[in-house]
């Protein structure tokens, strides 16, 4: 397939009316980005896992998936990679749609921390993870499931990932295996958690559960689908069937906002203005909230763990097509208008 074919992925429904222009002009627009940022090869792929060492670095692929149905992709768009900290996002809303918002509070917090992913460390002023988004808090969210559904929490994890795509996801096997073995920093703060109470159960349980939902294998369309499920209030666009509750999908996009691209967070908020969570796999998924999802992968990280050309991509739509939140294009709350103002 050449670099920038334009796809739809098997598994994934096309059941929307996009016209025939609409859809032009977004396949038009993906292909100029993926142009553009091809012969960027800044950064490094993850090699403090053995396995994400091993990808061939220069893989690059983006897609779109809108609320109506449709799915346009180009690039390395049948290129599978473990979806990684992608996952805080869908298993913080699984979460909150199992043990609620306040249960969910009691055990991470929702503020940006301004340290690395994989710092180890605890909010002093609450004991408990700053937020879901880090692995600290990631970790503590795997630990509640797992309290809370017991030996079938990763069977309900991987669930839930796969409605959110719209077709069954697998596992890596020999990813999981690697970050199961040379993980002894996410294991320090499995033990820092378990210290302060935030969950009572074997460490090494916890992090099994995490190292699997870390090591799901997905696509740039699985990421883009995903990424429209949230914005879809949790339904998932092309195959209608609801898989998040409308207020964990609240929650979750806030989160997203402040916190999903790590001490890069702010940044990312100013300058590109989506809900977005990357993933040390090369992946992001970002979320238009009512509109569509955004499905970026290049393994090559910047120094806070974002795909480079994922970031640069993910600027320049939001520039070009006026995606970010606060973008004058962007008319805001519904409320006013309902009241004949404006």
């Amino acid at each position: 397939m050449e670099a920038a074919d334009s796809v739809e992925q098997p598994g994934h429904s096309k059941v929307g009316t996009l016209s025939i222009s609409a859809r032009a002009e977004i396949e038009g627009n993906l292909r100029r980005v993926h142009d553009q940022f091809l012969g960027n090869r800044e950064g490094k792929v993850a090699d403090y896992i053995p396995e994400l060492a091993k990808v061939p670095p220069d893989q690059f692929g983006l897609a779109i998936a809108l609320t109506t149905g449709e799915v346009i992709a180009v690039g390395d768009v049948d290129s599978r990679f473990t979806i990684q900290s992608t996952s805080k996002a869908l298993t913080l809303a699984l979460l909150l749609d199992t043990v609620g918002h306040q249960e969910t509070l009691r055990v991470v917090g929702t503020q940006p921390s301004g340290d690395p992913f994989n710092a180890i460390t605890l909010d002093p002023s609450t004991n408990r993870p700053f937020n879901p988004m880090v692995n600290a808090g990631a970790i503590a969210v795997s630990g509640r499931l797992l309290e809370a559904l017991g030996p079938s929490a990763f069977d309900q994890i991987l669930e839930h990932f796969s409605r959110a795509a719209g077709r069954e996801l697998t596992v890596d096997e020999n990813v999981f295996e690697s970050e199961r073995v040379t993980g002894h920093r996410n294991r320090a703060i499995g033990h820092l958690l378990r210290a302060a109470g935030v969950f009572d159960l074997p460490v090494d349980d916890v992090l099994d559960v995490y190292f699997r939902q870390c090591s799901i294998l997905v696509t740039v369309t699985d990421l883009a689908v995903m990424g429209a499920t949230l914005a879809n209030i949790g339904v998932n666009p092309a195959t209608r069937r609801a898989v998040f509750g409308v207020d964990a999908v609240r929650d979750t996009i806030s989160i997203m906002f402040t916190c999903g691209m790590y001490d890069g967070a702010g940044d990312w908020a100013c300058k590109v203005g989506v809900p977005a969570k990357s993933g040390v796999g090369g992946g992001i998924m970002a979320v238009l909230n009512r509109q569509l999802g955004i499905g970026v992968f290049s393994p090559r990280l910047d120094i806070a763990g974002n795909s480079v050309r994922g970031k640069l991509v993910c600027r320049s739509l939001a520039d070009e097509l006026g995606l970010h939140t606060f973008d004058w294009t962007n008319m805001g709350s519904s409320f006013l208008k309902a009241l004949g103002v404006g």
